[in-house]
């Protein structure tokens, strides 16, 4: 009999690269393992064309939590704010903020969904629910749990970005503590919650390469491209259109593509506008044949201000791209000394890099892209996550 697997997940029907990577995962493991995708989707947004997932016997589970009463409500939140305010450091009150964050009523929910499934491991995608997870494990006896986290540490806990903060970061740390296994996304990443807390050992897995590569580029295009969703700050979209119209005044031959959908669009499109450059910059929507535009490029562009894992790197290299990239520990780990680096938010400088890869050996460096992807290949991937999965719970 397979072993059951339970994906545990904000969403799987809907576009963005955690989704996609969950579903490629999920989709291989699906070939050895009895896998449950329990999503907080809306039934009705269940759409089985995306990601290919109707190609693998996946089970898709549908879960809401419901109201809290009024008075528990407040008196939840309450608690929630002193501890935010004095940050106690302490793992007994980081337990009663994890309650008090989490009601019962939510985690009956969650505790009878998951019990009703009878998985032997259980994974929760992305930090937050990771951290429910773990909140709930002694009503799970007997099954693996995993946290699989798909942020920096830097991105999650730093004071400039916007997801769970430094407040908290003692907090996420106690209670990852308590799941069977972490896996985070790199090694730089894992030193450093290792050196925050030493007791923290997580376990790394870099992404797979998620999509069947198109055709390799020719390089001969004159077209930079990025691919992303326009979410706050993250891609840094901004920047790039910044660096492209320094780096236009002189180079009038090239373009730039960026691809993807999100809240910043209308920033992207009042810049474009606003250095005259619409018939240069281009947006294209997200589209489930992005191997074309990869296809057309000549160089890749990232310019996140953070990243947990620069999957799109993988992407571009896999169809032969050079690549100039902030210069976030996630891409220097990924390529090495393969990519052209930029000071993480710095618009000059990515404009003198945006110049140097007009200049590149482009031959040489389209072998040499090619060669990196295939290290990410789901393949090797996999394997790494079937051992973790089969590892006893206490090995």
């Amino acid at each position: 009999m397979k072993q059951r697997i339970c994906f545990l997940v904000d969403s799987i029907f809907s576009i963005g690269g955690v989704q996609r990577v969950t579903a490629v995962i999920a989709k291989e493991l699906s070939k050895s393992y009895d896998i449950t995708i329990v999503t907080f989707d809306k039934p009705e947004a269940k759409n089985l064309t995306l990601y290919d997932l109707g190609q693998s016997d996946i089970h898709y589970r549908f879960i809401s939590y419901p109201s809290i009463g009024y008075f528990k409500n407040k008196l939840c939140k309450a608690y929630s704010g002193l501890y935010m305010r004095l940050l106690p450091q302490s793992k007994w009150t980081s337990d009663l903020y994890a309650h008090s964050s989490f009601p019962s009523e939510l985690r009956k929910v969650l505790v009878t969904e998951l019990k009703a499934g009878n998985y032997q491991t259980i994974i929760g995608v992305h930090a937050p629910l990771s951290g429910r997870l773990a909140t709930i494990k002694k009503h799970l006896p007997g099954v693996k749990t995993i946290g699989w986290i798909h942020n920096s540490f830097e991105a999650l806990f730093g004071d400039n970005f916007i997801y769970i903060g430094g407040a908290r970061k003692r907090h996420y740390v106690y209670q990852f503590r308590k799941l069977d296994h972490v896996v985070l996304l790199c090694h730089h990443d894992a030193e450093t919650y290792y050196g925050y807390d030493p007791v923290f050992k997580p376990t790394v897995i870099y992404n797979p390469l998620t999509l069947e590569p198109g055709k390799t580029s020719q390089g001969n295009t004159k077209r930079f491209l990025a691919v992303g969703r326009f979410s706050h700050r993250h891609k840094g979209f901004d920047l790039l259109i910044e660096a492209f119209h320094i780096f236009a005044q002189k180079n009038t031959e090239w373009h730039l593509d960026i691809v993807g959908e999100g809240v910043e669009e209308k920033m992207y499109r009042e810049l474009i506008e606003k250095y005259h450059l619409t018939d240069r910059v281009t947006i294209h929507p997200f589209t489930n044949h992005v191997q074309d535009y990869y296809s057309q490029a000549q160089v890749y562009v990232l310019s996140s201000r953070w990243e947990g894992f620069g999957l799109v790197l993988v992407e571009a290299m896999a169809h032969g791209l050079p690549v100039v990239s902030s210069d976030l520990p996630t891409s220097q780990e990924i390529m090495g000394d393969f990519g052209l680096y930029f000071k993480n938010g710095d618009i000059d400088e990515l404009a003198q890099r945006l110049e140097d890869a007009t200049k590149l050996d482009w031959v040489a460096k389209s072998k040499e892209a090619i060669e990196i992807s295939q290290r990410f290949e789901v393949a090797h991937i996999i394997k790494q996550w079937k051992q973790l999965i089969e590892t006893s719970i206490h090995e």
